[in-house]
């Protein structure tokens, strides 16, 4: 009796390993959401340097990329010992305190954590034990970790999005979210759709509205979805955007002259779509014919 078997004839112990897989990958999203855009960095002030002529020193440079060093608090560079490092349990053990120096842990490492666990539940429960859960899964990984990343860095990083994008049409070449088609489709409207506002607004303004990551976010979403979800994810962004921009002007939390990224707004109306993108177009469509 292979595993798929095992899964399908208990779907609750299905439910049950999706939930401590999605734990422990979002341990390792907080390391990619924090180590990704430092090794960016790394390479840009080394592409700099060699495009101002300025050389490189090729003096040693301690090796920095997602596995290692060894994860270590930040305050007294201790390493954190495995048992410190069990996603969310360690947190609530250690009462969110380094065990060497006392420091407060950022509240950020469990919520990534449970959010992983609870949008990956949440797609076990809508797609039950298919390949199309397996797919989700990346897709909601992915999703989580650009959006983390837009909002502390205003980034989104080619080296997920480029890759997701071409995954999406994989997939699809198997029809496993839509056909091909709409695969192809999506993906070229919807780089198209945000590059054309780009190009009209900064026409306009002589200012960018958007960074370049956010054309290329939904041309991934538009890869995995079909260009039919396109309009869908863009009102949701759109609608959920301006909710919170205005919200934060209103509590003077925001200055104008301070962007707000786009990234996660599109990402979470990407999953929205995902998980009931069909749903959502459905009461649309009733409401439109009535």
């Amino acid at each position: 009796m292979n595993l798929l078997t095992v899964f399908q004839q208990n779907p609750m112990f299905f439910y049950i390993t999706s939930g401590v897989l999605a734990l422990l990958i979002g341990s390792f999203l907080n390391v990619v959401i924090y180590r990704l855009p430092k090794m960016m960095e790394s390479e840009w002030k080394k592409e700099c340097k060699i495009l101002l002529g300025m050389g490189d020193d090729n003096s040693p440079v301690p090796e920095f990329n997602l596995l290692l060093p060894s994860s270590s608090c930040p305050s007294c560079n201790n390493k954190i010992h495995p048992l410190d490092n069990i996603p969310i349990i360690s947190f609530l053990l250690l009462a969110g305190k380094c065990r060497h120096c006392n420091t407060n842990i950022a509240k950020r490492y469990p919520l990534i954590e449970l959010t992983s666990c609870l949008l990956i539940i949440a797609v076990a429960l809508n797609f039950g034990v298919s390949i199309k859960s397996l797919f989700a899964f990346l897709f909601t990984w992915s999703l989580i970790t650009l959006t983390a990343i837009d909002y502390d860095h205003k980034l989104l990083p080619d080296s997920i999005t480029i890759p997701f994008l071409w995954l999406g049409i994989i997939c699809n070449m198997f029809g496993i979210f839509t056909d091909i088609y709409s695969s192809l489709y999506g993906a070229i409207f919807g780089y198209l759709s945000l590059w054309s506002v780009y190009i009209v607004f900064k026409l306009l303004t002589g200012k960018e509205g958007m960074g370049h990551g956010d054309f290329k976010l939904l041309a991934m979403l538009g890869a995995w979805l079909g260009w039919q979800y396109l309009p869908l994810i863009i009102i949701i962004s759109s609608i959920v955007g301006s909710i919170v921009g205005i919200g934060l002007m209103v509590l003077k939390n925001h200055k104008n002259s301070h962007p707000i990224p786009f990234g996660p707004f599109l990402a979470a109306a990407g999953w929205i779509a995902l998980m009931y993108g069909n749903f959502l177009t459905g009461l649309y469509i009733n409401w439109a014919l009535k």
